[in-house]
């Protein structure tokens, strides 16, 4: 750029000397010889050539000009970049200081999730071997059963002596003892496998947070990869026992009715397989009238059925206690042939009824619709109305009320019509309301005539034979009317 710029200062100075001189007189000293006469040619430039040079050399100063202003723009381009470079390191170390410092906690949250897997492992091993050694109890004592039961078989007169039959009957509430011990271990078991979920999604929480930063990959120990989930399932528990020689999957009862005809008399758990189902446990009622298969419980309220599809599909609660049975395991229990629905109420003053209805329901595409029609029982109509509905729940409207969802507007899930005025699944309510609709969004029956029953308990049963005694006298009505 300098050297450009002193090229044309020189040429510039050089064409105005040139043009300088053009004035000056010529040179009086005497010629030393004469030459004959020649044509003398003009040492100076012609003013066209000079008009043509002068506006090269402003176009050439117009050039150079801009030149120097394209050349300031580029550079303040330059500085910009430069500063907008700066800014973005700058940016880049905080972001790094803070990685490291994310990298710093990380690991000490990996250490901690990483002594709670070990804790929770040894906890599992030490369940699963509890039940393990239950199960052979259970199968020892079955089989001494089965032997005394052989005994009995082959006495065909005469009393059984008084001594085998009180071994039996020990060794009968025996095997039912460890039967509820087996479900509170199972219990236990479900609860410890939801811990080891949690626990599992937060280390693949952290993996994830790991991918993110190449460099802490190296620095964290990864989980290790045998941990499993150890939830046991019934499926599993059948064919366990199965091989022990103490049942065979293949004779299972389809109902408890079925274990009532087989000669089973207390009340509780039972493993039962319905119409070719998946085998299941159930709790089952014995009493004069047969046995009777338990799909809801309610009684004090210690468990929430406000609770979506998936749960009254599959199943919820506790056996020991309030719990809902699962729509999929009443359709298999239904659908075996000739069913009857018996629901038995309770309201606050201790007055206890029931009803009975010829029933069946319909599978899952058809949104487990219910068929009922009265058959018996001392308590008024309140389900006539809610006959060929759909089950709906607060995630799956399916009633018949186009600007409203029953559901989720009353809680629980129930098969409302356009809501109707009766839904046993409803909120437990312990202290009695006097409002009508803080009454629908508890648990409550009202007949298509008369006054809405508030209830403390309910128990809704199936069985294959219909029931043939009242299970409440006049003497207990309560507020049944």
């Amino acid at each position: 750029m300098k050297l450009t710029l002193t090229f044309m200062f020189v040429l510039v100075a050089s064409w105005t000397m040139v043009l300088c001189s053009k004035g000056e007189p010529m040179s009086e000293d005497p010629p030393l010889l004469q030459v004959p006469a020649v044509e003398a040619r003009s040492r100076f430039a012609a003013l066209d050539d000079v008009r043509l040079l002068a506006n090269g050399l402003l176009q050439l100063g117009h050039s150079l000009r801009d030149f120097v202003h394209k050349t300031k723009g580029q550079i303040n381009d330059i500085f910009q970049k430069l500063n907008i470079f700066d800014n973005s390191f700058n940016q880049l170390s905080v972001l790094a200081s803070e990685i490291k410092e994310e990298e710093e906690e990380l690991k000490k949250t990996t250490v901690v999730l990483k002594a709670n897997n070990e804790e929770i492992k040894s906890l599992s091993l030490e369940i699963n071997s509890k039940v393990e050694s239950i199960l052979q109890e259970r199968s020892q004592l079955q089989s001494k059963v089965g032997g005394l039961e052989e005994k009995l078989s082959g006495l065909s007169q005469g009393l059984v002596p008084a001594e085998q039959l009180a071994e039996i009957s020990t060794l009968k509430d025996v095997i039912h003892t460890q039967e509820r011990s087996i479900a509170e271990l199972l219990k236990a078991v479900r609860e410890q496998s939801d811990q080891l979920v949690q626990q599992r999604s937060k280390i693949k929480t952290l993996e994830e947070k790991l991918t993110y930063n190449p460099s802490m990959q190296e620095t964290i120990e990864k989980p290790s990869d045998n941990f499993q989930s150890v939830t046991p399932d019934l499926t599993g528990y059948l064919t366990n026992t199965s091989v022990n020689g103490s049942f065979d999957m293949t004779d299972l009862p389809s109902d408890c009715c079925e274990l009532f005809t087989r000669g089973e008399r207390a009340s509780g758990m039972y493993t039962i397989k319905p119409n070719q189902s998946e085998p299941f446990m159930a709790y089952c009622d014995m009493d004069q009238d047969g046995g009777a298969t338990i799909i809801q419980r309610r009684k004090d309220g210690s468990v929430n059925f406000d609770q979506n599809w998936e749960k009254f599909e599959n199943g919820f609660g506790d056996f020991q206690g309030e719990f809902w049975l699962g729509l999929k395991k009443v359709h298999s229990l239904a659908s075996q042939g000739d069913s009857f629905l018996n629901i038995q109420l309770e309201d606050w003053k201790q007055g206890k009824r029931f009803i009975e209805y010829n029933f069946s329901l319909d599978g899952p595409e058809a949104h487990y619709t219910i068929h009922l029609s009265q058959a018996s029982g001392n308590l008024p109509d309140a389900m006539s109305n809610h006959t060929g509905m759909k089950f709906s729940t607060k995630d799956r409207d399916n009633d018949n009320l186009e600007d409203s969802h029953c559901a989720y507007t009353y809680t629980g899930g129930w098969w409302f019509n356009a809501c109707g005025d009766t839904n046993l699944n409803g909120r437990y309510i312990h202290v009695r309301s006097k409002g009508r609709s803080e009454c629908r969004r508890g648990i409550h029956w009202k007949p298509t005539r008369g006054a809405s029953y508030y209830l403390r308990s309910t128990q809704i049963s199936i069985r294959s034979t219909p029931t043939t005694t009242a299970t409440s006298t006049s003497s207990e009505t309560g507020n049944f009317r």
